[in-house]
């Protein structure tokens, strides 16, 4: 048995880490560290949240198969692949990114955080297109 609100679930919460992500960005361009700190903390849980969804969801759906043919097709693989690849990725740099920010290494928080933070973004939209053309179109 399957849970339908699920995707829809993780939709949301994809593209509420995307405005999380977004917001602690400017927070810490304005200097607001302590905010930016509980900002950037909040996506991380956001993030995890969507994993636990996105887990639990294809435990009980399997493997969902895109339906449309042609180009729409070539691109929503496209937009796939890359969001897969570097969403493996993201859960590693997040928790070295907040670990070294939350350690007070700002140097070496600022390094990573270069990487983690457009790649994160990248993935929290891409996980909302991939939705939207999965599930919409």
């Amino acid at each position: 048995m399957t849970t339908p609100v699920l995707p829809s679930i993780n939709a949301f919460l994809n593209a509420t880490a995307a405005v999380l992500l977004v917001w602690g960005y400017t927070l810490i361009r304005r200097k607001r560290v302590e905010t930016h700190r509980k900002v950037m903390q909040t996506a991380f849980v956001v993030s995890c949240l969507f994993l636990v969804c996105y887990l639990v969801y294809h435990y009980q759906a399997g493997h969902v198969v895109f339906q449309k043919t042609g180009a729409i097709r070539t691109v929503y693989l496209s937009i796939l692949t890359t969001h897969t690849i570097l969403a493996a990725v993201v859960p590693v740099l997040a928790i070295i990114t907040l670990r070294r920010g939350r350690a007070g290494r700002y140097e070496k928080h600022r390094q990573i955080a270069r990487w983690t933070l457009p790649i994160w973004l990248y993935v929290s939209v891409t996980g909302v297109v991939v939705y939207v053309m999965l599930y919409h179109l």
